[in-house]
């Protein structure tokens, strides 16, 4: 029996996982005409993720403002700075910066001399 449960919550993950994805691209799509129901997208997004355990992947993630909740459209709602290897995200509703690391680009290790850099 707890076999079959296990199954149940797996599939159900799955579903969830599936559904986020499913409501932010709505949200995407949505976001010019109705900037309030792509934000009641993302709620609900975040509320199924709480729900059944599931993170939102992080390229989803960014596109979300923890401190208000609403979606993020770069240079509608939201400023995307560079600075240093860091971006910085800004939200114009609530005034939140969000930073994130960028990942470093690795050297050809043919351009090297002895393997050095």
């Amino acid at each position: 029996m707890a076999k079959n449960r296990y199954k149940k919550k797996a599939a159900a993950k799955e579903i969830a996982f599936e559904r986020i994805k499913h409501l932010f691209d709505v949200a995407d799509r949505e976001y010019p005409y109705d900037p309030g129901r792509s934000d009641r997208y993302v709620s609900l997004a975040r509320k199924i993720g709480m729900r059944y355990r599931v993170s939102i992947p992080p390229e989803l993630k960014r596109r979300m403002c923890k401190g208000c909740g609403s979606y993020l459209t770069p240079g509608a709602n939201c400023r995307v700075r560079l600075r240093g290897g860091i971006l910085v995200i800004t939200c114009m509703k609530c005034g939140r910066i969000q930073r994130y690391l960028l990942p470093r680009e690795k050297a050809d290790p043919a351009l090297s001399v002895n393997g050095r850099q």
